[in-house]
């Protein structure tokens, strides 16, 4: 398997300032592993002998929304182009932006943050099953299958699939272990399930208007089934107390969480969500 070398404005500005040889990090800050690169007059030379055009880094170093990446003798953006525009931005992690809108939070906190705040609204211990609605780059089933749980996460976009494949950051979900991808919609998915299969839902959808379905009575009571008695949801829906054309969308997901069966709907202002629970029996209310 060939080596991967990711680049974004700051290692590459880091290249350019170097005289012979330096040793810079060159897998997004996953890790602290630095490689040793070589510099001979307008070139510089990787790990595995690919020399990049110093022309080339300088375009890098002037980038600093994107992600670069050195393979098998060649440098590519991480961005796919087709229906729309797709592509990895250098946040730590990484996120997806798609034609402009990026699929984290990353103002108030960095997409790890993120992640973790809405994967501690449930907490998913040893042992637990997972239903991750809407996989992304995979950050959410990576944290709750680090914390013993089995993970089973959605994604229904290629495009979205195929980034996090290069995303080093995303590695975990394709080397095996406890997780399980399919690639597929979330809405059809959910009805191949047995009833009560999981013991937590993460359901992080696109914004509302680019996925409306999702955050139906009709999807809600798809994951309602699916948990187990007692089993606990989360939804991600961003902008508390801000009105979407008028409405507060926040509001209306829990009155729809509530008529699908849930209790114990309430706001989760850190995770930007809403946490609710199936009834340890049928009928109990809380």
């Amino acid at each position: 398997m060939d080596e991967v070398y990711f680049l974004t404005h700051r290692e590459a500005t880091r290249l350019l300032l170097s005289g012979g040889k330096v040793r810079v990090n060159l897998d997004l800050r996953k890790t602290n592993k630095t490689f040793e690169i070589t510099r001979e007059g307008e070139e510089f030379i990787f790990p595995d002998g690919t020399k990049v055009e110093k022309s080339v880094i300088e375009r890098i170093a002037k980038d600093d929304s994107s992600v670069y990446f050195v393979k098998s003798g060649g440098v590519y953006k991480a961005a796919i182009a087709g229906e729309g525009y797709y592509k990895l931005v250098p946040t730590i992690p990484p996120t997806i932006e798609i034609n402009g809108i990026r699929m984290h939070r990353t103002k108030e906190v960095n997409p790890l943050q993120d992640t973790r705040n809405k994967v501690n609204a449930v907490n998913p211990g040893e042992g637990e099953t997972v239903f991750d609605t809407c996989m992304g780059l995979g950050y959410t089933a990576i944290e709750a299958s680090k914390r013993g749980a089995y993970v089973i996460t959605v994604e229904k976009d290629p495009n979205v699939l195929e980034l996090a494949k290069i995303n080093p950051w995303s590695r975990e979900l394709f080397t095996g272990g406890k997780v399980q991808v399919i690639q597929g919609d979330a809405f059809e998915v959910v009805k191949r399930f047995k009833d009560g299969s999981f013991d937590v839902v993460i359901h992080d959808p696109p914004r509302f208007s680019l996925a409306g379905e999702l955050y139906s009575e009709e999807f809600y009571r798809e994951l309602f089934r699916v948990l187990k008695p007692g089993g606990r949801l989360f939804h991600y829906v961003g902008n508390p107390g801000k009105k979407y054309r008028g409405k507060d969308l926040q509001k209306g997901v829990m009155e729809r969480l509530r008529k699908a069966g849930f209790v114990g709907v309430k706001r989760v202002e850190e995770a930007l969500g809403v946490v609710a629970r199936k009834p340890e029996r049928d009928g109990a209310v809380s």
